[in-house]
């Protein structure tokens, strides 16, 4: 008896020593609840004191993390929070005050540079130096506070930049800063601009030490895009750009136009939180991708004489509608920030563990990054991609998805890719089953052994009332009469899955909704769409179609 007592002993505790060992170590982190007030007169200042702190205190290890509301752009502060402490073992403490933040972390800073509020681009100006100098950036009104905390001012902006355009600034900004920063990456301190402001990607340029500016793409602004094109030129090659253009300047098109010429690629968005946070993380042991296919890469279908739709969402899984109710009641692509692998893995785990059979993720945008490829160098196009296949074999990912909107409008204009630009992806990535293009409609359509390249035929606006949508989508199924006809939808990230499960009860003929690899397959079996590239007659910018 007292033999079995010692064996069941031994077992018990073999037993509990391996759960242990499957189970993360704990280990200590504290998180902030923003609220949504990104006022510059109210809520901002105390926002860019904390993801300033944010970067610093997260320069060695993850110790920061900030929850923002469900209604914030990127959905899945939240989840992703739960998904830390399940799945690495965090234990995190709520830290609820600016000051108690500074209590627990101003000993990651060195000092403090004042910004002003009058000037809005001294707020970039200030995150610069607070990567380079540790310092966290605040308003003459927040100088008390910091002090209490025993730091010492480093810089004081106020005065300096008065009166000068933001050409002037960053020109000063430069000369006084960038041989310091790095030259990997730069951050763009773009989007929302007069009274409201959301650097809350700025942790990251600054833990990076990454040099800040919302410098202009739109050739009104010669002297600004000028600086940026120096800018551009000496970051390192297939370097990247963080942030987002600024709303009251340029486009998103001239911008990623821009940068893709110098062979450079975009992640976005100026408001992409806790970067500095979750780069620190890897995928949790023995994790390895397995995504949803449907069909084998070799292997062949017969298409119908039928109407195929298949829906694809892009603009990132996470400013998505991956949390809302629905998800899963039909097929659905979803492109993948393939370029989380390096500074976000949890994120990309936590989609993957969370997905449902009816989840298929796909490669893109145009690369690792956003890119515009008709504009790439042609030197700089083979080791883009070459990195983009080794993200997608990582990601177990088949298709790719590409964008060129250099020639359009937002939603509207001339969004095909030349037969250049074709030719090099299909060069590029032989082991695709093939590739989507196109974010408004476009007509660049191809077919070359069995890998199709389909471009999207409609895009659905999450304001556009649902019965007109169904509408539009059945007099395209009207229009295009040869069977089978292959309809790619784009969804705007914002539409919920439920709303479109009603739109396809409105539809007319024989129509069936398949995930995109097998549209893809389906749409090499029968080529019923036309090849057709970029007409270089095209007008450059179209009126619609």
């Amino acid at each position: 008896m007292r033999r079995f007592i010692v064996i069941f002993v031994g077992l018990s505790f073999l037993i509990l020593s391996s759960r242990a060992a499957e189970s993360p170590a704990p280990r200590a982190a504290w998180v902030m609840r923003f609220d949504s007030d990104w006022l510059v007169a109210k809520g901002l200042p105390e926002k860019v004191l904390l993801v300033s702190l944010q970067g610093l205190a997260n320069r060695a290890s993850p110790q920061l993390y900030v929850v923002h509301p469900k209604d914030f752009q990127w959905e899945i502060t939240e989840p992703l929070f739960e998904f830390y402490q399940r799945k690495h073992g965090v234990a995190f403490t709520q830290v609820k005050t600016a000051d108690a933040a500074l209590a627990l972390f101003a000993r990651h800073a060195k000092g403090y540079v004042i910004w002003e509020s009058a000037v809005s681009a001294s707020m970039n100006v200030a995150f610069t130096i607070a990567g380079l100098e540790d310092a966290v950036v605040v308003t003459a009104e927040q100088v008390a506070l910091v002090e209490k905390h025993g730091l010492k001012k480093i810089d004081d902006l106020r005065g300096r930049y008065t009166g000068q355009t933001d050409a002037q600034i960053y020109r000063d900004a430069v000369a006084r800063y960038w041989a310091r920063c790095t030259h990997e990456s730069i951050m763009i301190m773009g989007g929302h601009v007069g009274t409201v402001r959301m650097p809350a990607m700025a942790d990251w340029g600054v833990r990076q030490k990454m040099f800040f500016h919302d410098l202009s793409a739109n050739p009104i602004h010669a002297e600004e895009v000028a600086l940026e094109k120096k800018l551009f030129s000496e970051l390192a090659p297939l370097g990247t750009v963080f942030g987002w253009h600024s709303y009251g300047k340029d486009t998103e098109e001239q911008h990623t136009t821009l940068l893709s010429s110098f062979g450079l690629r975009m992640e976005g968005l100026h408001n992409l939180p806790n970067l500095s946070f979750n780069c620190q993380f890897t995928f949790t042991p023995g994790f390895k991708f397995e995504n949803n296919h449907h069909v084998a890469r070799d292997a062949k279908l017969t298409a119908e004489k039928k109407v195929y739709l298949s829906f694809v969402q892009s603009d990132s899984i996470g400013i998505g509608v991956w949390t809302k109710p629905g998800r899963g009641k039909l097929p659905f692509g979803w492109q993948v920030t393939m370029n989380w692998t390096k500074f976000s893995p949890a994120a990309l785990e936590y989609f993957h563990e969370s997905a449902t059979k009816n989840d298929y993720f796909i490669g893109g945008l145009s690369g690792p990054g956003y890119l515009y490829p008709n504009h790439i160098p042609a030197d700089k196009f083979g080791p883009l991609m070459a990195e983009a296949r080794k993200l997608m074999a990582t990601l177990d990912e088949h298709v790719l998805e590409i964008m060129d909107n250099s020639a359009a409008d937002g939603n509207v204009g001339n969004a095909d890719l030349t037969k250049e630009t074709v030719d090099r992806y299909y060069a590029a990535f032989p082991d695709v089953i093939g590739f989507i293009n196109g974010y408004g409609p476009a007509r660049t359509r191809d077919l070359r052994d069995t890998r199709p390249m389909i471009s999207y035929d409609y895009y659905i606006d999450p304001r556009r009332p649902r019965e007109e949508v169904a509408a539009d989508l059945n007099e395209l199924i009207a229009l295009n009469v040869k069977r089978p006809y292959f309809l790619l939808v784009h969804v705007r990230e914002s539409n919920d899955v439920n709303s479109l499960v009603e739109i396809t009860k409105q539809l007319d003929a024989p129509v069936e909704i398949v995930p995109v690899d097998v549209f893809l397959k389906l749409a090499a079996s029968n080529q019923t769409y036309t090849t057709r590239y970029q007409d270089p007659a095209d007008p450059k910018h179209f009126k619609g179609y």
